[in-house]
């Protein structure tokens, strides 16, 4: 089973999406937060210590496929980092993303994330990801952020498109869409 859940900035999609695995010990958290600077420490520390102990924690950003291990559970949070991590990584502090390094950007994100669901799909494990929905606001004023926004926007409905369900979550209540 693949599961998409998705939402707004502080909408309650990782509460939403952790909930789908309450009572179940034997889940990998596959986070792709970076502790680049004292709030992002902040913030992963506050995630940590709000998952269940058993929970197992796989950090990474281009090698998510490492995470399966035994485990029959994985809750990957959150793709929107993940896109972030790659888009800075490969075009440094490019300033303008023209739409072939946009495209790569693109691809790489998808690559990365199909590796992981191919073997969640030949080992017939159970994935829940989580990711943002960037759509749904004011147009970014910044190129750089507008090539993210639609980079994100067609990761997600790609991700859309392979998941068994969606969620979408607003103000806290999950509304399955798919």
């Amino acid at each position: 089973m693949i599961r998409l859940v998705i939402g707004g900035a502080r909408s309650g999609k990782s509460t939403f999406a952790e909930s789908l695995y309450n009572g179940i010990g034997d889940v990998v958290y596959i986070a792709t937060a970076k502790a680049d600077d004292q709030e992002m420490e902040d913030r992963i520390r506050h995630h940590r210590s709000s998952r269940p102990a058993s929970w197992r924690t796989y950090e990474g950003t281009d090698s998510l496929h490492g995470a399966i291990g035994d485990e029959k559970h994985y809750l990957l949070d959150c793709i929107t980092i993940l896109t972030s991590n790659i888009m800075f990584d490969l075009t440094g502090k490019s300033e303008y993303i023209d739409d072939a390094l946009s495209r790569q950007v693109e691809d790489h994100v998808a690559a990365v994330i199909n590796e992981l669901l191919e073997k969640i799909i030949e080992r017939d494990l159970d994935l829940v990801m989580v990711t943002n929905e960037v759509g749904m606001s004011l147009v970014p004023e910044h190129h750089i952020s507008r090539v993210f926004r639609d980079i994100q926007g067609r990761i997600n409905q790609r991700l859309a498109i392979r998941a068994d369900e969606v969620y979408l979550v607003c103000a806290g209540i999950p509304v399955r869409i798919k």
